[in-house]
């Protein structure tokens, strides 16, 4: 491996971030503040838009963010890109989501929006709980039309049209199936992969001094994208033919064993 400078890209969630204890583990801490010594770049990559980074923010120093699917790029104090979806499109989507029967979360840079009333969806409501003790949960409900927002993921179970709903939607967005009737909609064009090219090209810096780590179905656009894909224990089979590295969980300190192994740190 070439002693030149790489620019290193980290999911969040069951990558950077452990789902189960809610934390960065310590050697992860080290082992990206190590590999920016050396004078590498470390940027998140996360389908998180940039309010939902925050609590990210405060765990792990990092040079830059790339958001919601690429939506938002942030590097050091310089918003590098940002996009969010039109106003009268996002009104449709709403109407979408509801005429279909899902239900979910609407994520925007500055705040989420959720629907005012109870979900029937457990899993809207835990994770309404989440976004609003991290303090992002915004006042305004799916009812109030004076906000935008940049993506958005629903939740469907077997009352749902599914199906009606991908067809309302049309090409305008890409369905990221996430497992358990969970799905993240990202603007056509836009992705994970679209973040590293631009942040690349922003740098100078070469795809094979790149590498991506992840674990799930919205990391498919990198690992498909990079030369250097770092795959997580426990993983989405989808990403397996892509992965040039398998490392522990999380929990296991699988991001300070990859780096080492690869001498990166």
């Amino acid at each position: 491996m070439s002693e030149g400078r790489k620019a290193l890209f980290f999911d969040i969630d069951g990558t950077l971030f452990s789902e189960v204890n809610r934390n960065v583990p310590e050697s992860a801490k080290q082992a990206v503040e190590q590999a920016r010594k050396k004078g590498h770049l470390v940027f998140i990559n996360s389908g998180r838009t940039h309010c939902l980074i925050g609590p990210i923010e405060q765990l792990v120093k990092v040079d830059g963010y790339c958001c919601g699917c690429g939506t938002r790029i942030v590097v050091g104090d310089q918003v590098l890109f940002s996009s969010a979806i039109p106003h009268e499109q996002g009104l449709e989507i709403k109407r979408i989501i509801r005429d279909h029967d899902l239900d979910g979360v609407l994520e925007g840079t500055e705040s989420c929006y959720f629907r005012k009333e109870t979900s029937r969806f457990p899993q809207v409501e835990r994770l309404k709980e989440i976004v609003e003790q991290e303090g992002n949960l915004s006042s305004y409900g799916w009812d109030e039309d004076c906000y935008n927002f940049d993506k958005f993921c629903v939740f469907a179970d077997e009352k749902s049209d599914l199906k009606g709903f991908s067809r309302a939607l049309g090409l305008d967005f890409e369905i990221i199936d996430r497992g358990d009737g969970f799905y993240e909609c990202v603007p056509s064009g836009y992705s994970k992969a679209t973040a590293i090219e631009l942040v690349l090209k922003h740098y100078g810096i070469a795809l094979e001094d790149t590498y991506v780590f992840g674990d799930s179905t919205n990391d498919l656009s990198m690992f498909e994208y990079a030369k250097n894909c770092i795959l997580m224990g426990h993983h989405s089979v989808e990403l397996e033919p892509y992965a040039t590295f398998y490392t522990k969980n999380v929990e296991d300190d699988g991001v300070a064993y990859a780096m080492e192994k690869l001498r990166l740190v």
